[in-house]
């Protein structure tokens, strides 16, 4: 089972907010998931990004891999290198 860490879309139309969870590389966007480790705001001026540390760290040590736009966020919070 492939997993990655990658963003569900939530929030009104226009109006984005989202969700970083850890789910299975064939689910849907917004389909099952496995764990939510943190969320993005990007309409707040500076961007809202809390993520939690432990999480992440936990699920790529295990393998997870994450999409591109994670893997930003993820060295905006300084999780990765």
């Amino acid at each position: 089972m492939a997993v990655k860490i990658r963003l569900r879309r939530m929030g009104a139309k226009k109006a984005p907010f989202y969700r970083v969870i850890v789910a299975d590389s064939r689910s849907p966007r917004n389909g099952k998931f496995i764990d939510e480790i943190g969320t993005y705001d990007p309409l707040t001026n500076p961007s809202t990004i809390k993520i939690d540390a432990d999480a992440a760290k936990k699920w790529l040590a295990n393998g997870a891999q994450p999409t591109d736009t994670v893997k930003a966020l993820l060295k905006k919070s300084n999780i990765i290198d």
